[in-house]
């Protein structure tokens, strides 16, 4: 993925079973991120902060779609228990975050493995990506992606 490329486009569960695309999104900015599993440290703030900025990322109108390989029963647990108010999908196939690139080689524990890397995409209302965080680390990383989104909706 590249910065002015076309989003890849993805059509994916979220906890009732009810398919949402890419195009679902479109005339309205877009924060897509990947994170490896539902309940999980990093993964539980992570998702813990885009909620409480919710209301600043839909005052830009945006809209904050987290994407794991989790169920959808697994994602309607999580929501409940962490009470989140953004979006989860389901990509058990991995297919989205293939699409992405952010389906890659991991290590952990001198272990080797497929998995998903937290990765966040910004995605304009013409389905255009506009900034790409890869790797990410969950401390300040929600803030950052807002700051961004203010400077991208502001040009």
């Amino acid at each position: 993925m590249n910065i002015g490329q076309s989003a890849p486009t993805f059509t994916a569960p979220d906890r009732e079973g009810k398919h949402n695309s890419l195009e679902d999104f479109q005339g309205r900015w877009l924060v897509l991120y990947f994170y490896p599993k539902d309940n999980t440290p990093g993964c539980t703030t992570e998702a813990i902060e885009f909620t409480a900025k919710l209301p600043e990322f839909l005052a830009l109108d945006a809209q904050v779609v987290g994407i794991s390989p989790d169920s959808i029963a697994s994602h309607g647990k999580f929501i409940d228990k962490q009470k989140l108010a953004i979006m989860l999908l389901s990509d058990p196939e991995h297919q989205i975050a293939e699409n992405y690139g952010v389906w890659q080689l991991k290590k952990f524990m001198g272990m080797e493995y497929m998995g998903f890397v937290r990765s966040t995409f910004a995605i304009d209302p013409s389905g255009k990506i506009v900034k790409i965080w890869s790797n990410v680390r969950v401390k300040n990383h929600v803030d950052t992606v807002l700051q961004e989104l203010k400077l991208q909706v502001d040009r």
